[in-house]
């Protein structure tokens, strides 16, 4: 049995579930986390340039919805190593036929789902339990003047977060509704 993270699309082009099988026994199991071959064909196409913990306290809270603009764009790989959340992806990309369209994924460390994120989306989450962690792989390092962000509570991406939002950075909450005459980012 192959131990390779497998992976399916989405109705989203470009974005990927990853799958990370599990070889257990009595002692406990092996999960390979990432295979560079396999997520290659996946979409994960450049060397890991950063990888972030995080930790998220409060079930309900929000956190998102971030990206990277170019030359700074990047694929980024996330994954619940404790608790549930629902992460979201929301396709920015200038000229795609699903501009504007999100896809949510319940993670979880149980499930062993990552999202694989390309170029050009936004992403956020939701904490469905307290006490969540996720690990974030990047293929390229945080650039502070290439940052970007749109509203997770923007009626025009009409996300359906899953719980009441019981706690959202000053932040996030100011972060820009989408100007109508938004085009899109070049990723």
């Amino acid at each position: 049995m192959s131990n390779c993270p497998d992976w399916s699309p989405t109705p989203l082009a470009g974005l990927v579930v990853v799958q990370r099988p599990r070889i257990e026994d009595h002692r406990g199991f092996l999960s390979r986390f990432f295979c560079a071959e396999t997520l290659r064909e996946a979409g994960f196409d450049a060397p890991i340039a950063q990888i972030n913990h995080t930790l998220t306290r409060a079930r309900g809270a929000l956190r998102g919805l971030h990206y990277q603009r170019p030359p700074h764009a990047e694929v980024k790989m996330v994954s619940c190593l404790r608790g549930e959340v629902f992460d979201v992806a929301v396709d920015l990309r200038a000229g795609s036929p699903t501009f504007l369209r999100w896809h949510g994924e319940v993670l979880s460390a149980d499930n062993r789902r990552s999202l694989l994120i390309p170029r050009g989306f936004a992403h956020g989450f939701q904490a469905l339990t307290d006490d969540c962690e996720l690990l974030y792989l990047h293929s390229a390092a945080y650039a502070p003047d290439a940052e970007g962000a749109a509203n997770a509570l923007d009626p025009a991406l009409a996300i359906r977060w899953p719980l009441d939002i019981t706690d959202l950075s000053e932040r996030d909450r100011t972060h820009p509704m989408l100007d109508p005459d938004f085009k899109g980012i070049t990723a």
